[in-house]
């Protein structure tokens, strides 16, 4: 696979380096706004830095990764999809349903190998959980708890243009729910405050939010999210069934444990996503390559995507008209 990354900013570095891991994918060039981040990027991995418009236009070029600020992505998918090329689309493809829509229309009239960035589906901890539900070593699925909390608050100014805590970090929390429970939900309650930063609920947010979803059979889920972790990047899940219990985990540098004549110890958490989550990164590009050569879905597409931003909005409805949203399940 010749692939081109839109995007050269933090996340765009991390995928550039996952691509470079890679043996059967070659980065064959990087755009970004800013020409020179796309430059110093492509000296790093032997790339060149070109334009967004020479990436479509470049019929050499099999797939892009779409890296890049939130606005620019339905574009640049919809752009991806008529020029044939496989995309993997950072999400949220938009922050709102219609443009979504619009931009999954565009796919089913071009049909092309579409990935959609839900990574931590990737993370070998949480993959192998999920292994676990499916073989059926807890009976019957009834509760979920998934935690997510970030080390520390975004600036502001970020949390002005990125569609809110629902939309912009619980959509992850949502989609592994999703996953997980492995049924239509049927109904959406949040609460959120904001308790960390006074900033952030100035712009119009929270930091610090729980939803509680359900399904049509009666199983339950709890996201809890905080943009404050004081030990660090705390990404747990709790899955528990009529035969047992399964939980993943923070991964540390080592995952030791002390014990002495004090107690025990453990490390902190790993401090951010872009360390808790880099074999989840690499092993994603895998997953596409892999949909790309033998034409079968990826783990994540662009449904998915939708699916997640439309439980994203339930959410900051329910916090806004202070109740339960029900969703129509046929959709």
């Amino acid at each position: 696979m010749k692939l081109a990354l839109i995007g050269a900013g933090r996340i765009g570095k991390v995928h550039a380096q996952a691509i470079h891991s890679h043996p059967d994918v070659t980065l064959a060039a990087i755009a970004d706004f800013h020409h020179s981040a796309a430059e110093a990027l492509a000296i790093q991995y032997a790339s060149y830095a070109t334009t967004v418009d020479n990436i479509f236009a470049d019929d050499t070029i099999d797939a892009v990764l779409i890296a890049s600020s939130t606005p620019t992505h339905a574009e640049y998918l919809e752009r991806a999809a008529r020029a044939g090329k496989a995309i993997l689309c950072e999400k949220p493809i938009a922050l709102d349903l219609a443009r979504t829509r619009d931009a999954l229309q565009v796919l089913s009239e071009h049909p092309v190998t579409c990935a959609l960035g839900f990574n931590r589906r990737h993370d070998p901890q949480f993959a192998a959980l999920k292994h676990a539900i499916v073989q059926g070593r807890l009976g019957v699925l009834e509760t979920l708890t998934i935690i997510s909390r970030d080390p520390s608050p975004p600036p502001a100014e970020y949390v002005a243009n990125s569609g809110g805590l629902f939309r912009d970090m619980m959509i992850h929390d949502l989609d592994m729910a999703r996953w997980l429970l492995n049924e239509p939900i049927e109904s959406v309650f949040a609460a959120g405050s904001c308790l960390i930063d006074p900033a952030i609920g100035e712009a119009g947010d929270v930091d610090t939010a729980m939803v509680t979803l359900a399904t049509a059979s009666g199983k339950l889920c709890q996201i809890s999210n905080s943009r404050r972790a004081s030990y660090g990047y705390d990404q747990r899940i709790e899955a528990f069934g009529s035969q047992g219990m399964l939980q993943a985990q923070n991964e540390s540098d080592t995952r030791l444990r002390f014990t002495g004549e004090a107690g025990q110890v453990e490390e902190k958490p790993k401090c951010f996503f872009l360390e808790r989550y880099a074999d989840a990164y690499r092993l994603e590009i895998s997953d596409f390559v892999n949909a790309w050569q033998t034409k079968c879905p990826p783990l994540a597409g662009a449904q998915d995507g939708l699916e997640a931003l439309r439980l994203a909005d339930a959410a900051e409805r329910s916090l806004q008209e202070g109740r339960k949203i029900l969703l129509d399940t046929t959709l």
